[in-house]
């Protein structure tokens, strides 16, 4: 079963150039160094998932000529994530209703912030609709895919990632239980968040990431979530391991 990733994003909550920065990295010229907020789009054979839909969406949709949407999941609720929701729409006009699966907790801040997709009564006729399934930390399929949870803490705030056929996508992750990284050991791709070579709160920093990559032991590992702290694309990853790499904006991986 032959799986198609593409990086839609890398960036972290503010994206790379940050606005009004004068940092090196946000004045660099290097085109990896330019990062969309993180999303990932993930093509396995007829299927079409895309993970997470933040505020770039609508260029990174521009940008990789996505075909189809047959499901958007979301990690968790923060507006890095899901900001985009609403350039959902081109997918509803061809499509019909998109199916979206997040925990219950992230579809009440939606209907909060997105009333008017999810209110049932006097709908605005632009409105994308959706189809609405709650996920908990146990495996669920999208026409016949088997996608499993990877439960985690982003400080305080719980976050899913995914694993799908044999590649795992983890973002905003801190802290992971052993028996979560049971379930994606020894896999052939994992992403990772990576903020920054300081600690922070509720990120993995650089230290952090490549310990936690040590510990799943997959083939190849990319990290993504990336701040401009981080450094320079090309000077941090002559740093890393082997089999560990910096992601990038519109990087493609075939499995």
């Amino acid at each position: 079963m032959s799986l198609k990733l593409t990086f839609l994003g890398t960036g972290t909550s503010q994206g790379i150039p940050v606005i009004n920065s004068f940092h090196p990295v946000c004045l660099s010229t290097d085109q990896r160094d330019k990062r969309l907020r993180a999303s990932v789009l993930v093509e396995l054979e007829h299927h079409t998932f895309i993970i997470d839909c933040g505020p770039d969406f609508r260029q990174q949709m521009l940008t990789n000529r996505c075909p189809k949407l047959d499901a958007l999941l979301f990690t968790h609720e923060h507006s890095d994530h899901t900001a985009g929701l609403d350039d959902i729409r081109p997918f509803f006009f061809n499509q019909g209703p998109i199916p979206i699966y997040a925990h219950k907790r992230v579809f009440e801040s939606l209907k909060q912030r997105f009333d008017y997709i999810f209110t049932k009564e006097n709908r605005y006729p632009g409105a994308p609709e959706i189809i609405e399934y709650n996920i908990t930390n146990t495996a669920f399929c999208i026409d016949g895919v088997e996608i499993l949870p990877i439960n985690g803490y982003h400080y305080k705030l719980q976050v899913f990632g995914f694993k799908i056929a044999n590649f795992a996508y983890l973002t905003d992750m801190k802290t992971v239980a052993d028996e979560e990284i049971d379930k994606i050991k020894h896999i052939d791709i994992l992403v990772v968040n990576a903020l920054r070579e300081a600690p922070h709160i509720s990120h993995f920093n650089l230290d952090e990431a490549l310990a936690f990559i040590e510990k799943v032991n997959p083939k190849r590992a990319y990290l993504t979530h990336i701040s401009h702290l981080l450094g320079f694309h090309e000077v941090v990853e002559k740093k890393l391991p082997k089999h560990v790499f910096l992601a990038y904006d519109n990087l493609q991986i075939t499995l």
